[in-house]
């Protein structure tokens, strides 16, 4: 079985600083994996590594296999990697259906020529999306809330349709940074039920960032804890709690 993930010895540098240091990961298909670790540990440097926001300084990234280091972001999102941000990164001025369908067009297959002449083809495929635009808002009971503005749904749906506009990229592999994050604990409660129905309706791998220790410890099968740029701790949720190093570094007596 081919891993989703295969991150070995992987690092960068800012300057004099070294933000990450030899973090290892590996990410199993299906698999709910959790990155946790005080604020500056470099959690999400990490993240911009995996997506090609930065480029590592040494270690490599696999997806599938296949190293993705020095590829663009966008060869990245197509190779199937996607991803969330702590602030919602919205286009609050569009419509909930719309914000879904700018990411599905990354998988329209026309040419310019089609599109421009509005030919068949391009109505064909417009029609798909739609349909798919629909079906994704559906699977998080959004459906009824399309025609919306994005800017006018509420902070927990918000939240939502950012999850549901990175899944119709079709990824192998979705990151969530601090998607609890602002939550009221009915929200929190209801982004749980959300993350597991999405893996197991899209079967797709998930890897968070987390501060809210209910939802990592309730929902992920392995976490990994980063400390100033360096891996501390890696295992369950069980040894992770128990872990008197983390305990004293982060999750607190």
């Amino acid at each position: 079985m081919t891993n989703v993930l295969e991150v070995r010895d992987l690092g960068i540098n800012f300057g004099g600083l070294r933000a990450v240091d030899g973090l290892n990961l590996t990410i199993e298909p299906g698999q709910l994996y959790g990155l946790i670790g005080p604020n500056g540990a470099g959690k999400t440097t990490v993240f911009n590594m995996l997506t090609g926001v930065y480029l590592p300084s040494d270690g490599t990234i696999e997806l599938y296999g296949e190293n993705i280091v020095g590829k663009k972001a966008h060869q990245i999102a197509r190779m199937g990697i996607a991803r969330t941000f702590q602030n919602i990164r919205l286009f609050k001025d569009l419509t909930v259906k719309e914000n879904v369908l700018i990411s599905l067009d990354t998988q329209a297959d026309y040419s310019l020529l089609t599109g421009v002449l509005k030919l068949p083809r391009f109505h064909a495929q417009e029609t798909a999306m739609d349909e798919e635009a629909m079906r994704l808002l559906s699977v998080f009971d959004l459906q009824d809330d399309a025609d919306k503005l994005a800017r006018n749904l509420p902070y927990g749906k918000q939240r939502e349709l950012e999850i549901v506009r990175a899944l119709g990229t079709h990824p192998k592999l979705l990151l969530l940074d601090e998607p609890a994050a602002g939550m009221n604990p009915q929200e929190t409660q209801n982004l749980m039920d959300t993350i597991r129905t999405v893996r197991e309706q899209f079967n797709i791998a998930i890897l968070l960032i987390e501060h809210d220790m209910k939802l990592v410890m309730g929902i992920c099968e392995k976490i990994t804890v980063l400390n100033y740029g360096t891996m501390l701790a890696c295992g369950t949720p069980a040894e992770i709690q128990s872990d008197k190093n983390v305990i004293k570094a982060y999750l607190g007596e």
